[in-house]
């Protein structure tokens, strides 16, 4: 967890209200959940490793002095926006329009060794449709994010698509059980990271045999040589897969692909392409799912699928659900190392008055203020300092204001800008 400066979280104000801006634009509107939730609902959520990382909260007074110590704890902090979601959703569902199309930023918690680009406490920025169940819903929000990032200046993405049907019926199809097919796929997810070669050998060390283990890679080669046009190619492989799963992953890419032009046009070249091996950690994922990678950048920045099942847990009738997370804090960080975002602050501007404390009436300044404020302008007060006004006015420059003015007893201002802008050329910090 940490602590953010004042430019840092100019620079985050800016992207969430680009990144909203565009979400609004895709019919999407904003809701708030607790930082807290029900400690039943956090763990019972399938949210894969990430259920053993939360910040569980104790019970209180009594409650906590009769409790076992291994039930001493009744809620939690949400590691994510999709559960708490998925609760919202199933308590409000009569009061909402139908489908629902719903914004989330917000903080959440997970109690994991931090890293770079990972944090204990860290930002998300989801958009999620609900009581939907056609791929118009995969294709409108892959669409609306990849805008999102093209509108915070990342010129390059590609964008990743699978399904969880067809890793299921990989797993199955080679030999595995049902219940390998948790070891299996995590070792497959890294993939990008340890190759195929080292994918094998983490297969082999969890016991499994030789012959299940390559028929299973071979099938993963295979299918990741389909162009997925919509053909029947993945009925050779005789996986135990209904053909409108290979049908809806075609449709979704070739509408992606054709929105490529447009986002050149603006200047950022988006790929997208099928591949197999990936996964996502989330256990509750039932269908398509997606990841957006920046070039240049390690890991992937957004993520998301289709989870049908979880409402239906809350609710006890099936709700299709689909949704795409923006990792908030790898964002940030791209665009601070870039330098490619700048505020909405930077483009106002800025005015220092300094003004004489000895003075009785303030009612002339005060009105300046209110009417450079009223234009558009950031506008601060300050004591005019006796002694080392270069000192102020460096500092003032440091911190963009590049227009100051000095409050006089006859009531008239005297213009600071060129020696501001003198202390901006040459800061030295000299009086």
């Amino acid at each position: 967890m940490r602590d953010l400066l004042p430019g840092q979280v100019a620079a985050r104000d800016w992207i969430s209200a680009r990144i909203l801006d565009v979400y609004a634009s895709y019919g999407f509107t904003r809701i708030e959940t607790p930082a807290v939730e029900n400690l039943k609902i956090l763990v019972g959520a399938q949210g894969g490793e990430n259920e053993k990382l939360i910040f569980k909260i104790m019970k209180r007074g009594d409650k906590l002095s009769a409790s076992a110590p291994m039930e001493a704890a009744d809620l939690g902090l949400r590691f994510d926006l999709t559960v708490p979601l998925a609760r919202y959703y199933a308590h409000l569902h009569a009061t909402l329009p139908q489908p629902f199309r719903a914004i989330q930023i917000g903080p959440v918690w997970r109690a994991e060794q931090p890293q770079r680009g990972r944090y204990r406490q860290f930002t998300q920025c989801d958009i999620d449709i609900l009581g939907l169940g056609s791929h118009l819903a995969e294709i409108e929000l892959i669409r609306a994010t990849v805008d999102a990032l093209a509108a915070v200046t990342l010129k390059s993405l590609m964008v990743r698509l699978n399904d969880r049907r067809l890793l299921v019926a990989l797993v199955n199809g080679a030999g595995f059980s049902d219940a390998d097919a948790g070891p299996v796929l995590i070792a497959l997810d890294k993939m990008d990271k340890i190759g195929l070669d080292g994918v094998r050998g983490e297969l082999l060390g969890h016991g499994f045999s030789a012959p299940i283990v390559d028929r299973f890679l071979e099938s993963v080669e295979t299918v990741e040589r389909q162009a997925l046009d919509g053909s029947d190619e993945l009925a050779t492989l005789g996986l135990p897969i209904e053909r409108g799963v290979v049908e809806s992953l075609a449709t979704i890419i070739r509408a992606v692909r054709a929105e490529r032009e447009a986002w050149a046009q603006s200047g950022t070249h988006v790929d997208i392409r099928f591949d197999p091996t990936l996964v996502r950690g989330m256990g509750y994922y039932t269908g398509p799912i997606f990841e957006i990678a920046h070039t240049g950048y390690p890991s992937s920045i957004a993520g998301g699928g289709r989870y049908d099942d979880m409402i239906g847990r809350f609710l006890g009738r099936p709700v299709p659900a689909c949704g795409f997370s923006i990792g908030f804090e790898r964002l940030a960080e791209i665009l601070e190392e870039g330098a490619l975002a700048g505020t909405s602050a930077a483009a106002r501007p800025k005015r220092a008055l300094l003004v004489d404390e000895r003075l009785d009436d303030l009612g002339s300044v005060l009105a300046y203020a209110r009417a450079q404020r009223a234009a558009g302008g950031i506008v601060v007060l300050e004591p005019k300092s006796a002694k080392s006004l270069g000192k102020q006015l460096y500092q003032l420059a440091r911190e963009g204001f590049h227009d100051g003015r000095v409050y006089q007893q006859d009531g008239t201002f005297e213009d600071l800008g060129n020696k501001l802008r003198e202390k901006i050329a040459s800061p030295s910090g000299d009086a």
